[in-house]
């Protein structure tokens, strides 16, 4: 354990703190983090776990979900400029104009959106649940915000249902491209191809698997593959790797970073323990609203 990492033991005990962290995180924040998921993970986990402070090593609506889960909890963001573009590609006029539009909408919240976007939403989904928890709806009319990619990707397995696309995507899924993968295939020919997503179709046609990181991590390790070529943020290949240690994992393109989540380290998760700031700070009224979709995700994600 290197001095950093001791400096972080240590505090977190002083604090009753855990650290959670996202697969996109550098490695070294992955190596101290108490709990290590995807978004839904995350989400559950927060609900359950017996802490005063959370660390929430991600960008902020993962800070701003573990609030809503855990208002009486302390939540600390590393750095609270850490945000998701995609987060944002949604308005409450168009929510507002969908539901005048189609009176039995549900407003579906792709859980990577700002909290003032999941009070006007009726039930919150990831990319792991999001199949499920959309099948179980009554509606037939589905308006899912903000990825258009991921809804793309529920709307072809749900035939039935009528869905209403927003224009919003995720910056580093989007720009991959078919050209992409195919180069990468000719590569490595017996490869597996796995595809978040949160990709466009032409992308996701070409997998051999389409699911979240953490169904990415668990195809791959019952998987009798040796090679795989991971098309997604290239910070879910530390997870892989350490799963599976004789197996090798490639990326598509060169470009599968989110800046935003590499922002976190060491050293602020450090500073955020010693000053307690940045903390989540949400307004109470504003929390109760954001809290129904979320709860809802969790039950019918059971």
């Amino acid at each position: 354990m290197n001095e950093k990492q001791a400096k972080i033991e240590q505090l977190k005990k002083e604090k009753n703190a855990v650290i959670m962290a996202h697969y996109y995180v550098a490695d070294e924040v992955q190596d101290i983090a108490d709990y290590i998921g995807d978004s839904y993970y995350l989400s559950d986990v927060a609900t359950k776990i017996d802490a005063d402070v959370i660390v929430l090593c991600g960008v902020s609506f993962m800070g701003e979900s573990a609030k809503i889960l855990n208002p009486d909890k302390t939540v600390l963001l590393p750095d609270d400029s850490a945000d998701c573009p995609m987060a944002h590609m949604a308005t409450v006029e168009r929510i507002e104009e969908v539901r005048r539009e189609y009176e039995d909408v549900a407003v579906v919240c792709y859980v990577n959106s700002t909290a003032e976007l999941k009070t006007c939403s009726d039930v919150c989904v990831t990319s792991a649940n999001a199949l499920k928890i959309v099948q179980a709806l009554p509606n037939k009319n589905i308006f899912f915000i903000p990825d258009q990619n991921l809804a793309h990707y529920i709307a072809d397995k749900l035939p039935e249902k009528n869905f209403i696309f927003n224009d919003g995507y995720c910056h580093v899924h989007h720009t991959l491209t078919a050209e992409q993968i195919q180069a990468a295939k000719t590569a490595r020919p017996t490869a597996k191809v796995l595809v978040h997503p949160e990709c466009k179709p032409e992308v996701t046609a070409l997998a051999d698997y389409i699911g979240s990181t953490s169904g990415i991590i668990a195809y791959a390790k019952q998987s009798t593959a040796s090679e795989f070529i991971v098309v997604t943020e290239m910070g879910v290949m530390h997870e892989l790797q350490k799963q599976n240690p004789d197996k090798k994992f490639y990326t598509a393109g060169n470009m599968q970073i989110c800046p935003n989540m590499k922002k976190i380290t060491l050293d602020k998760i450090i500073t955020a323990l010693e000053t307690n700031a940045p903390a989540v700070n949400l307004n109470e009224e504003f929390m109760k609203k954001a809290l129904a979709p979320m709860e809802r995700m969790l039950v019918l994600s059971k």
